[in-house]
C-alpha cells in the first residue's frame, strides 16, 4: 500500500488568508483543492510538499455566474448544471473526466492544472529508482526521447483544450495582486514547466465568453468508457455567421505537453459552409502536427490516425447541431 507522507495541513477561509497561509510557509508548500492529482503524487513522491493548503473552504472560489466559474467547483457540480450552449462543452468534458467518486472530489481548477502524466513518471518511486528515475522527478534523462534536452510529459486535463477552443479567461490571485491570464497562455509545451502560473498564485475562477453565435464540443478518446485519462482529446470551436464559419479553433489534448492548437485547421474551415469538403480539410490539417509520443496507451501511430477521425466526429456534430431546428444559439 502507498501512503501519504506526513505533512501539515491549514485550510484558509479566505484567499487573503490562503496566501498568507503559503508566505509563511515558504516553498514547501503546495495549495490543493480535490486533492485527486495531488495526493497519488505524494504518495508516489513525485511532489513532497511539508505543508498542504487546502482552498475547499473558501467561498469565492465555489462562486458561479452567468459566465464565471468558480475554480473550486467540483467536476460533478459542472455537469449538474443545467444544460446550455454556453457551457455544454466544459460540462461535456468535466463528465467524461475519471469516476463519478473522483469527479465528485476533482475540481475545474485541479483539471485545469493537471500534472503532465508519462508511463515513465507515473510509478512508484521505487520502480522509478530502477531506471535511475526521469528527467521530469529525480532523474536527468526523458526515456521518451533520450537524447532530447525537455521532458515530454503529456497534458491528460480534460477540460483544458475546451477552454483553450473556447477562449475562456483564468483569474490568477497572488502576492503581487491579480493578473487575467487568456488559457491558451496559460500553459508551457514542457512536462515539467507546464504552466505559467506561479506556485504561489491561486487559480481563483475561469470567464466564459458570452453566447454571441458560437458553438463548441469536445470529443475523448480513451481505452475504457470511464476512469482513464485521454490518449486524445479534440476540442472544437467555431464563431458562426448564420451557416458559414466566420472563425474557428482545433485544439488537441493528450499529444503534447500543453493543449496544442493548430491554426492550419481553423483556417481550412474559415469562410464557407461546414462541408464535407471542408471537414476533411480540417482534419487532414490536424493530423498533421499531432505528434503523439510513446509514454500513454495504445499505440501511437494509430492515435494520430485517429486525429483525423475524432477531429471529424467533432465538426459533424457542430453541423448537425447548427442544421437542427431549435439548437441555434
Amino acid at each position: 500500500m502507498l501512503r501519504l507522507p506526513f505533512f501539515t495541513y491549514l485550510e484558509p477561509k479566505s484567499l487573503a488568508d490562503a496566501l498568507r497561509m503559503k508566505a509563511d510557509a515558504g516553498p514547501d508548500a503546495m495549495f490543493v483543492a480535490g486533492g485527486t492529482d495531488l495526493y497519488p503524487n505524494m504518495k508516489r513522491r513525485h511532489q513532497e510538499p511539508k505543508t498542504v493548503i487546502s482552498l475547499m473552504g473558501i467561498p469565492e472560489l465555489r462562486r458561479v455566474e452567468s459566465t464565471t466559474l468558480g475554480a473550486c467547483l467540483t467536476l460533478s457540480e459542472l455537469t449538474a448544471r443545467p444544460p446550455d450552449r454556453l457551457t455544454a462543452a466544459v460540462s461535456t468534458a468535466a463528465r467524461l473526466v475519471s469516476t463519478p467518486l473522483l469527479r465528485n472530489m476533482g475540481t475545474l481548477g485541479g483539471n485545469l492544472c493537471l500534472d503532465t502524466r508519462c508511463n515513465y513518471y507515473n510509478q512508484t518511486y521505487e520502480w522509478r529508482k530502477s531506471i535511475d528515475f526521469c528527467m521530469k522527478k529525480d532523474g536527468h534523462i526523458c526515456w521518451v526521447a533520450p537524447s532530447s534536452p525537455r521532458c515530454w510529459a503529456v497534458s491528460s486535463s480534460d477540460v483544458a483544450p475546451v477552454m483553450v477552443a473556447i477562449g475562456a479567461e483564468y483569474r490568477l490571485l497572488g502576492p503581487q495582486g491579480e493578473r487575467v491570464v487568456p488559457a491558451g497562455r496559460f500553459y508551457h509545451n514542457d512536462g515539467i514547466n507546464y504552466l505559467t502560473k506561479q506556485p504561489d498564485e491561486i487559480l481563483v475562477d475561469v470567464r466564459i465568453p458570452k453566447p454571441n453565435g458560437w458553438d463548441a464540443v469536445y470529443h475523448k478518446l480513451r481505452r475504457r468508457g470511464s476512469f482513464d485519462f485521454p490518449v486524445l482529446g479534440v476540442a472544437v470551436w467555431i464563431q458562426w455567421n448564420r451557416k458559414t464559419v466566420a472563425d474557428a479553433r482545433i485544439v488537441l489534448g493528450g499529444v503534447a505537453s500543453y493543449p496544442q492548437e493548430v491554426p492550419e485547421a481553423g483556417t481550412a474551415l474559415r469562410g464557407g459552409a461546414l462541408s464535407d469538403e471542408s471537414i476533411a480539410a480540417a482534419a487532414e490539417e490536424a493530423y498533421r502536427p499531432s505528434k503523439p509520443m510513446d509514454n500513454t496507451d495504445f499505440d501511437l501511430s494509430w492515435r494520430k490516425q485517429m486525429t483525423r477521425v475524432y477531429v471529424s466526429r467533432a465538426l459533424q456534430q457542430l453541423r448537425d447541431r447548427r442544421t437542427t431546428p431549435g439548437l441555434d444559439v
